[in-house]
């Protein structure tokens, strides 16, 4: 893909589709990001209208998110005395709390993630070999129907609970008085919710604060997703030059060394994994931790509404329970693609037909195989390592704190 040093070849443009290409593997990722305001945080060129635009937008949207966190939090801890209600609210307004923090994250280290996309943007424009073009698209397609797949649980669960399911479960449909529902209680503190149109207006922040969430949460997974896959694309590219190595040692010109190649463009892999990794550690760990507690409370709400045979509730709990179970997955699966992918290049390294190589360069190849052994890695907080592992640690720690909630709530 690079055929001259890196610093020869960052100022040149291999590919003359490099725009398009781009544009096709960071476009769901921007779509996101510019609705809660992000974008210009972490793209180089924005126009200042632009960034005035993202100032109003992410005032708006913490606006919305802490008239979640503030109200409610207020009610659990002061009012709410009743326990299981104050589980049943743990939920929903720990997870707003939860997206704030990466919200927050995303704002303060847009500079970091800003590094990520112009290396894969550089990636981009020196690509040469048409067939190495096609390897990156194919892995920025798997980007993409991962981050579809994981929008489509989450705003589909999400929604429904703060829609679907406050007027349709069967508590509501039961009541004999004029109550107007609402997701979050708490602002009749301060306000006569009940009252029109202030009811409309707070419903209303309600939900546009659960799409700030959502959209946060799937920001935060594309983000992983495109950079992971792009780290698979360019591991892959690194294989597919080691398996035609000998004939391109065959073919050499006195201009260009094959294996340099490989190792330099290795090593750019290794630099940009360790970037990523670093950039993506606190988004991991709040996932992790939330992911495990929100799986376990809603265990801990289909349980409930089993046994009050609410089907509209049972069903929403268990889209939502599917959703979170799904994104977690993701997190877990590209972590263990990660490694694996970046571990085959010693594997590779002794496949290919080395004895065919002049003996000092065959020796060369035992450097690929000792650094493969150390593959990178993505970690939570640099604490937890995430795997297939991991993911079934979590649903295991999931249900150990379901069994305690129980537990507490029934005593």
């Amino acid at each position: 893909m690079r055929l001259k040093s890196f610093n020869v070849v960052h100022s040149q443009v291999w590919n003359v589709h490099y725009e398009n290409d781009i544009r096709y593997s960071l476009q769901m990722c921007q779509w996101l990001l510019q609705s809660i305001g992000v974008w210009p945080l972490v793209y180089e060129g924005t126009s200042r209208l632009e960034h005035v635009i993202s100032v109003i937008v992410m005032t708006t949207c913490f606006t919305l998110l802490f008239f979640i966190i503030v109200p409610s939090g207020h009610y659990i801890f002061y009012v709410e005395k009743n326990l299981n209600m104050k589980v049943k609210l743990f939920g929903p307004v720990g997870f707003c709390l939860s997206s704030t923090m990466k919200y927050f994250y995303l704002n303060l280290k847009g500079g970091v993630f800003k590094r990520c996309i112009e290396h894969v943007k550089r990636d981009w424009q020196v690509v040469q070999d048409p067939n190495h073009r096609t390897i990156m698209l194919k892995y920025v397609a798997i980007s993409r129907r991962l981050i579809t797949v994981c929008a489509v649980f989450l705003y589909t669960g999400g929604m429904s609970y703060h829609t679907v399911m406050q007027f349709l479960s069967k508590d509501r449909s039961k009541s004999n008085y004029t109550f107007k529902p609402l997701t979050y209680p708490g602002c009749d503190w301060f306000l006569d919710e009940q009252s029109s149109p202030t009811y409309e207006i707070v419903f209303l922040s309600h939900c546009l604060a659960a799409m700030v969430m959502y959209t946060v949460t799937t920001a935060t997974y594309s983000l992983a997703a495109i950079f992971v896959t792009h780290i698979c694309g360019q591991i892959e590219i690194q294989i597919t030059r080691l398996q035609e190595l000998v004939e391109m040692k065959k073919k050499q010109d006195d201009a260009r060394d094959p294996l340099a190649i490989i190792v330099q463009d290795h090593v750019e892999v290794l630099r940009f994994s360790e970037n990523v990794e670093g950039a993506l550690r606190v988004i991991c760990l709040t996932e992790i931790v939330e992911s495990t507690c929100v799986i376990c409370l809603l265990e801990y709400y289909c349980l409930m509404e089993w046994e009050n045979s609410d089907a509209v509730a049972i069903s929403t709990y268990l889209l939502l329970l599917l959703s979170f179970t799904f994104n977690v997955f993701i997190f877990c699966y590209i972590g263990e693609v990660l490694s694996e992918q970046c571990s085959q290049i010693g594997t590779i390294a002794y496949e290919i037909d080395w004895y065919e190589l002049p003996a000092k360069e065959a020796h060369d190849l035992i450097l690929l195989n000792l650094i493969s052994q150390y593959p990178p890695k993505l970690t939570a907080g640099k604490i937890i390592t995430l795997s297939l592992r991991t993911f079934g640690s979590v649903l295991k720690t999931s249900v150990v704190y379901l069994n305690l909630l129980r537990t507490v709530t029934q005593w």
